[in-house]
């Protein structure tokens, strides 16, 4: 396969457009960030990056602390109005007829229409450019209750969640795997008795 040679850029995809609540109860924001991850493992820490000229950034530095809501396909009008549109003239919660709800462990809202939501503490804020990283400890993850099987174990793929490539949305796919499935022993059909 030939490939044609870019400049650097910013083309990993796809990745996860997730809206990130801020602020408080009383006076909530709402953000669609698509640079952000997870960094470690153990601790739980993830981070999100955002432009300091952004009206949420002064918010989330100001009170250390954001929650990253994983987005249903059902809300991709919603993540893009609140990815273009900016809080500081508008309320969002309001104007998207969203719900802020009382996360377990920081003081802001969490998006009661997400299927997830992480609850994350600043630990660091480092300037990268354009953007500066908020890196975070993952202090809580609340998970609706119709995405958890009689087993206790977790159905992501039910919940219809949202990809973001280069501009555009997509929903995920079928599933063609799962992890370590390549190395994994195969096993015997037949049982001994």
């Amino acid at each position: 396969m030939a490939k044609e040679c870019w400049r650097g850029g910013a083309l990993i995809a796809p990745v996860a457009p997730v809206m990130v609540s801020c602020g408080s109860l009383k006076k909530a924001n709402v953000l669609t960030v698509a640079w952000t991850g997870i960094t470690c493992t153990n601790p739980p820490k993830t981070y999100i990056s955002v432009r300091p000229s952004r009206y949420s950034y002064n918010l989330i530095k100001k009170s250390g602390e954001f929650v990253i809501n994983l987005t249903p396909s059902q809300l991709v009008r919603t993540c893009d109005f609140a990815g273009v549109r900016s809080g500081k003239d508008i309320d969002k919660f309001k104007a998207l007829h969203l719900t802020a709800e009382p996360a377990t462990q920081i003081s802001a809202p969490m998006i009661k229409e997400c299927p997830v939501s992480l609850e994350c503490k600043v630990t660091d804020i480092i300037p990268l450019g354009s953007h500066d990283m908020f890196l975070a400890d993952i202090l809580a993850v609340n998970v609706d209750k119709k995405y958890i099987n009689e087993n206790g174990k977790l159905n992501l793929s039910k919940a219809g969640l949202l990809a973001y490539a280069h501009g555009e949305y997509f929903t995920l796919g079928k599933r063609v795997g799962s992890f370590g499935f390549s190395v994994r022993k195969k096993r015997n059909k037949t049982s001994k008795k």
